[in-house]
């Protein structure tokens, strides 16, 4: 929660969340109000209507017309405000601007992957540049997600087969947190990203050094933390849900069908493009084939950092 959150609400941090929280409060402090209004009422007429004795009768009462006619009047009035209100908001939310600059994203088991127009693609961190509306088009490529950053008050369900989208605009310079709020499988709590909005310049300079060379080993390193692969594999020798990458190049793996093999680099790319290809010995197979779009650059530069981990 930012500094300038509430109890209920973290940080407003794009155009569109003041007028998301002034809905939401508008309902809250409405439901407070009529709460405390119904409670009181109902303590109030308990002790002045308690019946004295066993013997005492209540007389008849008949029907408040202008009670009964409140009861149906008032709840409607509030009922259309809230659907007017609600729906202006929900439009000006999903209707992203003509200009809007425009980001490709791909949910996969368990990472969130961005395209951007110029054909850089990057996992986890997105950033984007302030000022400018920002429009993401999004899919997934095996299973149900959900794209949501609270400070935004955006979110929307990413689906296998077909294109959803959202979208905002940031003002001010600053790191927010990704999360994916629909159960997605084993890793769904590590399936976290970050989206860093900076000013334009420095966007511009960031997405242009995505473009620049580096050594395989220094790639790969980046990609295990970008993909957060030590969710299930470890880099020091310690059990995870898959197997260590801590001299896993070159050591002989025994499968679940009794075969052996050596971990050589054709198997490595086999194990990371088709993980339930060779499942070893005593591990699940719990690794998805959300893997196989990696570029050729990127699986030299995963398998390079592997064997440096010896």
């Amino acid at each position: 929660m930012g500094e300038n959150g509430s109890f209920w609400l973290p940080e407003a941090a794009s155009t569109i969340a003041p007028e998301v929280d002034a809905l939401f409060y508008f309902v809250y402090w409405t439901s407070i109000l009529f709460f405390v209004g119904v409670v009181g009422f109902l303590i109030y007429f308990a002790v002045k209507y308690r019946r004295k004795d066993h013997s005492f009768v209540p007389p008849a009462f008949h029907e408040n017309k202008w009670i009964e006619t409140a009861s149906i009047v008032i709840p409607t009035i509030l009922v259309l405000i809230v659907f007017t209100w609600g729906f202006k908001v929900f439009v000006k939310m999903y209707a992203a601007p003509p200009d809007a600059y425009e980001i490709t994203v791909r949910g996969k088991q368990w990472y969130w992957e961005y395209e951007y127009d110029n054909g850089v693609v990057v996992p986890n961190e997105v950033h984007v540049p302030i000022g400018r509306p920002i429009k993401l088009n999004m899919s997934a490529t095996d299973v149900l997600h959900s794209y949501f950053i609270p400070e935004f008050r955006v979110k929307h369900d990413v689906l296998p087969n077909r294109y959803t989208s959202l979208w905002f605009q940031v003002d001010e310079a600053g790191e927010y947190q990704v999360y994916c709020t629909e159960y997605c499988g084993t890793s769904h709590s590590a399936m976290l990203g970050k989206l860093i909005a900076e000013p334009e310049a420095e966007f511009q300079r960031w997405l242009s050094d995505q473009n620049a060379d580096r050594p395989p080993e220094e790639l790969g390193e980046i990609l295990v933390a970008s993909y957060n692969c030590a969710a299930c594999h470890s880099v020091d020798g310690s059990r995870g849900v898959g197997p260590t990458f801590q001299g896993l190049f070159g050591s002989e793996r025994q499968f679940e069908d009794g075969t052996t093999v050596v971990a050589d680099e054709n198997y490595l790319r086999e194990s990371i493009l088709m993980p339930a290809a060779k499942i070893v010995e005593t591990y699940p197979p719990a690794m998805p084939p959300s893997y196989s779009s990696l570029s050729a650059r990127e699986l030299d530069g995963l398998i390079a950092y592997i064997k440096t981990l010896q």
